[in-house]
């Protein structure tokens, strides 16, 4: 996949998630499969919960593109 077809595809589904809470409210819930639940703590959660656990996954994996990016430049901190 080409970087400008990977960057459309994620830009697509950031439109669509978008779409899918675009009426909802921050403390709008819902259930997690049983078998999902431990990551949670619970089945019931909110929308404000999924929030911030993507953005928690979103700062986990950008870190470690970091890690990758000093590998292939030798830039630190930057």
């Amino acid at each position: 996949m080409a970087l400008a077809e990977a960057a459309a595809a994620w830009q697509a589904e950031i439109a669509h998630g978008r779409e899918l809470v675009a009426d909802a409210l921050l403390d709008d819930s819902g259930s997690l499969p049983e078998q999902e639940a431990h990551h949670a703590g619970d089945q019931g959660v909110s929308l404000r919960w999924i929030m911030v656990h993507m953005i928690e996954e979103y700062a986990r994996h950008n870190g470690r593109a970091d890690l990758i990016r000093e590998r292939i430049n030798g830039a630190t901190g930057a």
